[in-house]
């Protein structure tokens, strides 16, 4: 199992090494070539949302991304360090408007996600979050002599 991290300053101009470094591993690992463009478009989402949940709460951690190469599976996890409100809380807390207006965002960049990607998991808690994006892999080919 080999991995890949990368931690980046939570700055939009960023994202976008994040998604060309995940596409170039990617192919290395052996993700078919027509699923590559969605490889890019789901992790740029991702740490779209982890940079913007870093900025809107004045985190200066950098944003994680390990991208893990299993035998048969490429994964790529990207972590934020937001305080995350569990749906519950928000109900019970009785939010402001522009928390509102952050989870709807959240959700349509998760949604997006979601649509991109077939196995995603998506974990939240007060210490942040994490989006695990998984995709099968070809075996190596077999050289002829």
């Amino acid at each position: 199992m080999a991995t890949v991290e990368l931690r980046f300053s939570a700055l939009p101009e960023h994202v976008r090494t994040a998604r060309l470094v995940a596409a170039a591993v990617a192919r290395r690992a052996g993700v078919d070539e027509a699923v590559l463009d969605e490889v890019r478009l789901a992790v740029g989402e991702a740490c779209s949302r982890a940079v913007g949940l870093h900025q809107s709460h004045e985190i200066a951690a950098p944003v994680k991304v390990a991208l893990i190469e299993d035998e048969k599976l490429f994964s790529i996890e990207v972590g934020d360090e937001a305080p995350h409100a569990v749906p519950a809380e928000r109900v019970a807390g009785g939010p402001a408007a522009d928390a509102d207006v952050e989870a709807e965002e959240d959700e349509m960049g998760l949604a997006v996600i979601s649509g991109l990607v077939d196995d995603v998991e998506v974990t939240t808690g007060e210490n942040g979050g994490l989006i695990r994006m998984s995709w099968p892999t070809a075996p190596p080919a077999v050289a002829l002599a």
